[in-house]
């Protein structure tokens, strides 16, 4: 599992820029990470249409959004955490500080 954090750049929350993006992409029926299952107030879970496993999220103080990625099989880790970074690039670089990426250090695995 990789623990992916990112910093905006000034007040505006990333997580509600990224749930407006996906439900905005899902109506143009484009994009290939969707949300899923229960939503609860700043937490969300997403998968990838192509590779099996899933992205949960959740929004904290200061707009950081923490994302933890998890492939069913963890040689293909690498796909998803490719394909979000991807997105956060794509529609949210000007919103966007820092990234920052741990290896395994998880209370869930």
């Amino acid at each position: 599992m990789i623990t992916v954090t990112v910093i905006p750049k000034g007040e505006e929350s990333i997580y509600k820029l990224m749930i407006n993006k996906e439900l905005e992409l899902r109506k143009e029926k484009q994009g290939t990470l969707h949300r899923y299952g229960a939503k609860g107030k700043g937490k969300d879970q997403w998968f990838h249409t192509s590779y099996k496993g899933w992205i949960r999220f959740q929004s904290c103080y200061g707009g950081v959004v923490v994302a933890l990625v998890r492939a069913k099989n963890d040689k293909d880790t690498w796909q998803l955490l490719t394909s979000l970074i991807g997105f956060l690039h794509r529609h949210f670089k000007e919103n966007i500080s820092g990234i920052n990426l741990s290896f395994g250090s998880s209370a869930e695995e």
